[in-house]
């Protein structure tokens, strides 16, 4: 009995330790400093640029709808005439990586001498694709940057559910913009 609990304890321990273990997604971001926020409340999503491999549509849609839902929840408003214009850029690269394992021993001790040990090393190669997601906000007006959120993650295979994951990515891009709002 006892074996089986300390079984069942170490087969879920395992799987909680391989499903948290996953790609994250790496945000960083950079602002200007002498920018005022507190003045723009309008904003516009110019454009949705992308390299390499293109998103599919349903994707594009999804990651607008993303941007935008976040900019309304920040308190700004979608307008023809805006304060702050959002441009999007996607980049999708497939990349390989390799990888070397080195298994066996050292040398060993024998009688009257040392003696070499057995050693081997398999090379594998991972085939895996780098996504990067970058947000820029600029002021309207003068075209200057003054924001930008960039979001970089491995993606090993798609998503069950895209939408979820194109939406979770955006909260946590855009989670230190404005600048400021959640010290306020």
């Amino acid at each position: 009995m006892k074996k089986s609990i300390y079984l069942s304890a170490a087969i879920l321990s395992s799987l909680i330790l391989f499903t948290s273990c996953g790609p994250t997604l790496t945000v960083t971001n950079d602002y200007d400093r002498t920018a005022n926020f507190s003045q723009f409340h309008t904003f516009k999503i110019v454009k949705l640029e992308q390299q390499y491999q293109a998103l599919s549509q349903f994707n594009q849609t999804r990651v607008i709808n993303a941007v935008q839902a976040q900019m309304i929840a920040k308190g700004f408003t979608p307008s023809e005439t805006p304060d702050l214009l959002v441009n999007i850029t996607s980049i999708m690269k497939n990349q390989k990586e390799l990888v070397a394992n080195s298994y066996g021993y050292g040398g060993g001790y024998r009688p009257y001498a040392w003696g070499g040990g057995n050693m081997s090393t398999t090379v594998n190669v991972q085939n895996y694709t780098a996504g990067s997601l970058i947000i820029e906000v600029a002021n309207a007006s003068t075209q200057k940057l003054l924001w930008e959120g960039i979001g970089n993650q491995d993606i090993e295979a798609p998503s069950n559910n895209p939408e979820k994951a194109i939406n979770s990515a955006v909260q946590k891009i855009m989670a230190s913009f404005p600048p400021g709002a959640a010290t306020k």
